[in-house]
């Protein structure tokens, strides 16, 4: 279906937004929050019409990436320009679920404020059905900003669980994304993207778990 998420001007957004630390920057509600991806047009189509992941074209054994921050996924996709990276899909999961991932959640290298040592990191990771990895944010022209996002890597049990039981609704987001295009090459004063704010988990523990750090919470 064709998403009509509530967008805002890009230019108001980022004055809001922590400039640095570790953040997860999202569209959520009280109930549930939005995720990324962005396919070719097979695995799409079929994501679309049963909301699920599947088809020939998808493999459950291989880890897939979700991104809770739109210009991330902009950013890795080239705006729908990259191959096999044309339909931009907005995947709205549970909150209650999306903050299960983040309990789980291992990052994908040794921290030694969060691991006792190298070595228990990698039996964690070698057997995490959720891996986080923490990159740099970049604006919507691709520089690389101070503050991090995150993305997670399911596999296993969790990619199953994510695209098979837990997809409360699939967007398609590719018309959007193709007529805000229009507006990089300016001064991106009427570039429009989802509304995101930090997002907080329910439980601190799990915010400890992935190295949030805090700021105005949602």
């Amino acid at each position: 279906m064709k998403a009509e998420l509530e967008t805002e001007r890009y230019a108001d957004q980022v004055e809001r937004w922590p400039s640095e630390g570790r953040h997860i920057l999202a569209n959520f509600d009280g109930a549930s929050i939005i995720v990324y991806q962005a396919y070719r047009a097979e695995i799409a189509r079929y994501a679309l019409e049963r909301r699920a992941l599947g088809g020939s074209e998808f493999s459950y054994a291989r880890m897939s990436w979700i991104k809770p921050n739109f210009l991330w996924m902009m950013y890795r996709s080239g705006w729908g320009s990259k191959p096999n990276q044309q339909v931009t899909l907005a995947l709205r999961i549970s909150r209650i679920f999306f903050d299960e991932l983040l309990a789980q959640a291992v990052l994908s290298s040794f921290d030694s404020t969060l691991h006792e040592s190298r070595d228990a990191w990698q039996a964690l990771f070698a057997r995490a059905s959720v891996c986080l990895q923490w990159d740099p944010d970049h604006n919507p022209k691709g520089a690389a900003q101070k503050r991090r996002v995150m993305q997670l890597g399911l596999r296993g049990q969790m990619l199953e669980r994510f695209g098979k039981l837990e997809l409360l609704d699939v967007y398609d987001l590719s018309d959007f994304v193709s007529a805000q295009c229009q507006f990089l090459a300016g001064d991106l004063a009427n570039l429009r993207i989802p509304i995101e704010r930090p997002y907080w988990p329910a439980d601190e523990s799990v915010a400890t778990n992935v190295g949030l750090d805090a700021c105005t919470r949602g």
